[in-house]
């Protein structure tokens, strides 16, 4: 971790040599870049502009981050895609831009991504608030010798998903008219989908959806001092929940299909989360 750590905090002074930092960010997944074209005033970097920061592989992923301020009046740097572990990167890099988020200046970050839900009663379109999450990707960003500069590796996760700022980012993500829930995100490495034997398996865990990213950005996000909330949209019933076969190009159709609403939704959690974190005391 201590080398990792440390292109973090190159990244973000080389971001914080660009501009001020804004209260809050935001990780956009499958499909979900619309939020990034929505913000005003925008200007941004390549992914491969930013010190040691790879670009992403997976179509709907752009590769780009975004500074701008919302239509609400909330300046936010939008990752508009992210990078991931199934792709060959080291873990350092999938976490890379959370942690140099929090060496820029930002307070809190909101992780959304794509995923499959495991009980039939997520229909593809909903959204679930992440409470909690299972790592069953075999990663942890924090696993190596430490850096002396950072904080200890023994990080407490109990409140790794700030129930706080989670209510808001539920609420906002309700009143632009998407069904929206609190659940459990099960991080799986991918690129391959379950089976229906592992569908099954994580629900008796306890997990609501899956995915293939979110869980170690959340705890290298926490290590590094940042508040965070998460928000999976639900855009396939896990293997063996549903008729049809699973495929990228649906998970991005279903995006698609509600990305009005679920931009809306997303801008209004991010007003109330700046709110939050910059309200006294």
């Amino acid at each position: 971790m201590r080398e990792a750590w440390e292109r973090a905090q190159e990244a973000g002074a080389w971001l914080a040599s660009q501009a001020p930092s804004p209260p809050v960010a935001v990780v956009l997944g499958s499909g979900l870049g619309g939020v990034a074209d929505a913000l005003d005033a925008a200007h941004g970097w390549p992914f491969d502009a930013i010190p040691h920061q790879p670009g992403p592989r997976v179509p709907g992923h752009a590769g780009r981050l975004v500074l701008g301020t919302s239509p609400g009046g909330t300046r936010v740097a939008a990752c508009a895609g992210r990078v991931h572990a199934y792709e060959g990167h080291p873990v350092g890099d999938v976490v890379h831009l959370v942690r140099a988020f929090a060496a820029w200046g930002v307070r809190a970050v909101l992780l959304t991504n794509a995923a499959g839900g495991l009980r039939t009663a997520l229909a593809p379109g909903s959204v679930v608030r992440l409470v909690d999450h299972l790592n069953l990707t075999g990663l942890d960003p924090l696993r190596g010798a430490p850096h002396p500069g950072a904080p200890s590796p023994f990080v407490d996760l109990s409140g790794c998903w700030d129930p706080a700022l989670g209510a808001v980012a539920q609420a906002a993500v309700a009143a632009a008219g998407l069904p929206v829930s609190p659940g459990v995100y099960v991080g799986v490495c991918g690129p391959s989908y379950e089976t229906p034997a592992e569908v099954r398996a994580y629900a008796a865990l306890g997990g609501d959806v899956v995915g293939m990213s979110t869980v170690c950005e959340a705890i290298a996000a926490r290590h590094a001092g940042l508040r965070v909330a998460g928000l999976s949209l639900v855009t396939n019933p896990g293997a063996g929940l549903g008729a049809e076969a699973l495929s990228h190009d649906d998970v991005q159709a279903v995006a698609a299909s509600v990305r009005p609403a679920l931009v809306l939704g997303v801008l209004g959690a991010l007003d109330a989360m700046a709110a939050a974190v910059v309200a006294p005391g």
